[in-house]
C-alpha cells in the first residue's frame, strides 16, 4: 500500500488560473502520462483534471519526496523553469498509502471539493479511471482503489442528504427561474458566452427552452453557444439594436461597468410593458440596479442566489459527520480488501503449478500404470483428479483468509 500516491493541486493551493496550466487536452494525455511513467519508473498512473483541481494518482517503488516531485513535474511539462516548479512544490498536496486512499474517497464524495455535495466529481473520477484503464496507464492497484472510491461515494450520496439542496449559483438560478413557470418558447437573450452562461444554457436547453439570441464580444464564442442551443449569435456591439424583445435575459460578462444600462434596456423591451425575468450572474452586476426600480423586473441576482446557497450549504455541512463516518468505515474495509488482494496476487500462480504437477504425474511418473487402466477407470480417475485439483487450489486461499482474520482479531 505504501507504493500508492496522490499529488494534488487545487483552487485552494494554487488558484484557478494556475490550475489551467495543468490542463492537458484529451488527445495528449496518453503521451504525457506515458512519459511520466517511463521517466519516473511508475507501474501505474491516472490523471484527474477538473475545473478546480488536478490530481496525479500513481504507483511508485521509490519514496515520493521533494526531489522526486521536482523531476515528476519537469516530466509533466519540460517547459517549466526551476522557479515555477519550486512554486508548485511549495503548494502541492501529497498523500501516501492509506491516507491517499482516504483522500481520493473524500474527493469523490465531494468532501474535499470547492462546493460540498456536488455530485459531478464522482463521474469525473470514474471517467478519468476508465480513460487510464482503456489506455493501459493504470493497473490492478488503482483499479481496486477506484472501485472502493466509487462504491463509497455512491453510499455517501444515497445514505446522506449532502447533495440534496443545490448550492451552485447556476443551478439555483435555474431553480428560481423554473418557479416562474414560463412558456418553453419564451424569448431568451443571453449576454456573454463564458462558462457561467454556457452552464446556464445547458439547464435551459435540457428543460426544453428553445428560443435563444446570444450576444458576446467574441462572435466566435457566441457562435459556439448558439450552435449548442440552436439559437442566433451576434456581436455584443449589436445589443443596442436588438428589436425582437425578450422574456428572459441572462447576463454574465467580465465588464467592470453595467452592460445593461437604462438606454440598452429600453431598446431591449421596446413597447412591451410586461414583466421580464433578468438573471444577472455577473460580479460586479451587469444590470444597472436602478432599472429594477423603473421597470417590472423579476430580478435574480448573484446576491440573492448566494443567500440561498449559503443556507443550503449549511444544511449540507450538517451531514459531514455522517459522511465522514461512512468514509472511515469504508477505508477500514479497504484495508482488509487490500490485504486479501495481495494474497490473491501472490497465490494466482497456484492453479498453474497444480496443473503442472498433475501433468507430470499423469504423463511421466504414473504413465506406465495409467496405460494399463481401462477406459472406465481412466474416466473415474480424471474426475477424481479434477475434483482434487479444484480443492487444492481453494485450500491455500481459505487458509490465508483464516490467518488474516485471526491476526486481526488478536489486535
Amino acid at each position: 500500500m505504501i507504493r500508492f500516491n496522490v499529488i494534488a493541486f487545487t483552487h485552494n493551493s494554487i488558484g484557478l488560473d494556475e490550475i489551467g496550466k495543468f490542463h492537458v487536452e484529451t488527445d495528449a494525455i496518453v503521451d504525457r502520462m506515458n512519459k511520466i511513467k517511463q521517466e519516473m519508473n511508475l507501474s501505474e498512473i491516472m490523471y484527474l483534471s477538473t475545473c478546480n483541481r488536478v490530481e496525479f494518482i500513481f504507483v511508485a517503488e521509490e519514496e515520493v519526496d521533494g526531489d522526486f516531485m521536482a523531476i515528476f513535474l519537469k516530466a509533466f511539462n519540460s517547459d517549466w523553469d526551476h522557479a515555477r516548479i519550486q512554486m508548485y512544490l511549495e503548494r502541492a498536496k501529497c498523500w501516501n498509502g492509506i491516507n491517499a486512499v482516504n483522500h481520493l474517497i473524500e474527493v469523490a464524495s465531494s468532501v474535499d471539493s470547492m462546493v460540498i455535495g456536488e455530485r459531478e466529481i464522482i463521474t469525473q473520477v470514474r471517467n478519468a479511471y476508465e480513460f487510464s484503464k482503456a489506455n493501459n496507464l493504470s493497473g490492478d492497484l488503482i483499479r481496486v482503489v477506484i472501485r472502493q472510491t466509487i462504491e463509497t461515494a455512491k453510499k455517501v450520496y444515497t445514505e446522506t442528504t449532502i447533495a440534496n439542496k443545490p448550492v451552485s449559483v447556476v443551478s439555483l438560478a435555474y431553480h428560481s427561474l423554473n418557479e416562474k413557470q414560463l412558456e418553453l418558447n419564451a424569448r431568451v437573450v443571453v449576454v456573454g458566452a463564458g462558462v457561467t452562461n454556457t452552464n446556464m444554457c445547458r439547464f435551459l436547453k435540457k428543460h426544453g427552452f428553445r428560443n435563444y439570441t446570444i450576444y458576446n464580444r467574441s462572435l466566435e464564442k457566441a457562435e459556439v453557444l448558439a450552435r449548442f442551443t440552436g439559437g442566433v449569435a451576434k456581436p455584443l456591439s449589436e445589443l443596442k439594436n436588438h428589436s425582437d424583445g425578450f422574456d428572459i435575459l441572462v447576463s454574465c460578462t467580465g465588464s467592470q461597468d453595467h452592460i445593461i444600462t437604462s438606454d440598452i434596456y429600453k431598446i431591449l423591451v421596446g413597447k412591451d410593458s410586461g414583466k421580464k425575468v433578468v438573471i444577472d450572474l455577473a460580479i460586479p452586476s451587469d444590470l444597472d440596479p436602478q432599472l429594477v426600480k423603473k421597470y417590472p423586473i423579476d430580478h435574480i441576482s448573484v446576491e440573492y442566489l448566494k443567500t440561498i446557497a449559503d443556507s443550503n450549504l449549511k444544511e449540507r455541512k450538517k451531514e459531514l459527520i455522517k459522511v465522514r463516518q461512512i468514509i472511515y468505515e469504508k477505508v477500514e474495509e479497504f484495508k482488509e480488501i487490500f490485504k486479501m488482494r495481495q494474497v490473491e496476487l501472490k497465490m494466482r500462480s497456484i492453479p498453474e503449478r497444480v496443473k503442472e504437477i498433475r501433468s507430470t504425474a499423469v504423463n511421466q511418473v504414473f504413465s506406465k500404470e495409467l496405460s494399463q487402466l481401462d477406459s472406465g477407470s481412466k474416466e473415474v480417475l480424471e474426475k477424481i483428479l479434477d475434483y482434487m485439483e479444484k480443492k487444492y487450489v481453494s485450500v491455500p486461499m481459505l487458509m490465508a483468509k483464516e490467518m488474516l482474520m485471526t491476526k486481526d482479531s488478536e489486535k
